[in-house]
């Protein structure tokens, strides 16, 4: 139910700079002053509105804005009106299947979004009352992805944060889909899927994926993408996080995917650089972990985030890279080496890590396969560079052995994904944890040692 409020006071001032997305806007008196993330209205000498969101106050009764839309043909002097509230964004059940920008307003052609109900998207995160019986004795619960080398190695419990950290064209988005693919379809949760900086081309492919699974009426989405300026690209993130907390608020299980969680930083940058900041020496805006750790502290209770996160240069020690991370229960990175060795998908077990693989999470027997797992590949990554120079002929028996099942192990970890479907020609499998250990145990214990390494490759169970 929307809350009763009293009629906010609406106030006037005038424009008095356009400089791209930011607008100065000036008032008579300081008492007249919008809060800093209060909206304010303008128009253009053509009619169009502009949003403006309070970014920051400076001297002689000015605020400065950041514009939400673009601000062409938005004119000196125009009158622009502080609303007395922050942005509100529709939310409820009539969210479902349909596509909004960060300010709320649908952008799927299908017409408008009739709720009573609305939700300011800036909020005290300290503030927020989430049970959060997961973390506080409460039992972590697993659950299953359907992906091979998540569940085995990199377990997700309900109410964390995965992350998938890669390059350019490492498959980060495939995952994400897969994901939601496979969860929607098996799970009775809710998904919202926050597109932040993506290409369009990627959110109309998504559109028309999940209307062809037939998952449209358990997903909801906000896109706010690469040809929008930085401050809807900022801030729909921000509204993707406003619609799951509304679902957490019913008692649902709620999925945020966020693609991609870098452009989110690089919006930042672009505004901190626009209002004249100084950079930080390392380039980014001086503001860079406040604004990860807030839409992070926001990401509560029984949300589990799926986070995509761009590289840049396949550079892990990129200093937004490693501010991101350090706010996730597991990071997967994506491997430039084994996408060209098309080893899909490209998870690198070497360079990852996961604080729920624990024997009182998933059980003794799982974490006791998942660490062989790792040891041999460990000892498999040793043994390749030897093996390049001398051949497998001179390795020991064992060594060689052991070089055999890693090279199996490595061909199982891969899966063809039915979002995927296009691009291997295979129909996608979904793989359970039980099924993944127990292919994982086979190889292990030697059961598979009589199979050649490319009837493993792209699969989905192990049959012997």
């Amino acid at each position: 139910m929307s809350e009763a409020t009293e009629t906010p006071v609406q106030k006037k001032g005038k424009v008095i700079s356009v400089q791209g997305p930011v607008v100065d806007v000036r008032f008579k008196t300081v008492e007249e002053m919008p809060d800093l993330n209060e909206l304010v209205m303008a128009r253009t000498f053509d009619k169009k509105e502009v949003k403006l969101l309070v970014s920051e106050h400076l001297e002689g009764n000015l605020a400065r804005c950041i514009a939400l839309v673009s601000t062409l043909n938005l004119q000196r002097n125009s009158t622009a009106i502080a609303t007395g509230e922050p942005l509100k964004i529709p939310v409820g059940e009539q969210l479902f299947g349909r596509i909004i920008n960060c300010m709320g307003e649908p952008i799927d052609g299908l017409g408008e979004i009739v709720t009573d109900e609305m939700s300011p998207i800036h909020k005290d995160a300290a503030k927020l009352n989430v049970d959060m019986d997961t973390f506080s004795g409460g039992k972590a619960e697993v659950f299953e992805t359907g992906i091979k080398a998540i569940d085995l190695l990199f377990p997700v419990v309900k109410g964390s944060k995965t992350g998938m950290l890669g390059g350019a064209a490492c498959g980060k988005s495939v995952i994400i889909l897969e994901l939601i693919n496979n969860v929607v379809e098996r799970h009775s949760g809710a998904c919202v899927f926050g597109g932040v900086g993506e290409r369009i081309r990627e959110g109309n492919e998504l559109f028309h994926e999940f209307r062809k699974h037939g998952v449209l009426n358990k997903i909801m989405m906000a896109f706010g993408q690469m040809d929008e300026p930085p401050g809807a690209r900022f801030n729909v993130i921000l509204t993707a996080i406003t619609l799951a907390e509304w679902l957490q608020a019913q008692g649902t299980e709620v999925l945020l995917f966020l693609d991609n969680v870098f452009r989110f930083v690089q919006a930042g940058a672009e505004i901190s650089t626009l209002l004249g900041r100084v950079p930080s020496e390392t380039g980014y805006q001086p503001t860079l972990s406040s604004e990860v750790g807030d839409v992070h502290e926001r990401i509560k209770g029984s949300v589990s985030a799926f986070e995509a996160v761009y590289v840049p240069a396949d550079d892990l020690t990129d200093p937004a890279v490693v501010t991101i991370f350090s706010y996730l229960d597991s990071v997967l990175v994506l491997s430039r080496d084994m996408t060209q060795l098309g080893l899909y998908p490209a998870i690198d077990p070497l360079a990852s890590s996961c604080a729920n693989l624990d024997a009182s999470i998933v059980g003794q027997r799982h974490f006791n396969v998942a660490q062989e797992v790792t040891r041999m590949l460990t000892k498999y990554d040793e043994l390749r560079r030897i093996v390049a120079v001398i051949g497998v002929d001179e390795l020991s028996r064992a060594d060689k052995t052991l070089y055999d099942r890693a090279r199996k192990l490595q061909n199982f970890l891969t899966q063809p994904f039915s979002v995927a479907e296009a691009y291997t020609g295979k129909k996608g499998e979904y793989v359970t944890t039980e099924e993944s250990i127990s292919g994982a145990e086979a190889i292990i214990d030697g059961r598979a040692d009589g199979m050649i390494d490319d009837s493993l490759y792209m699969i989905g169970k192990l049959e012997i």
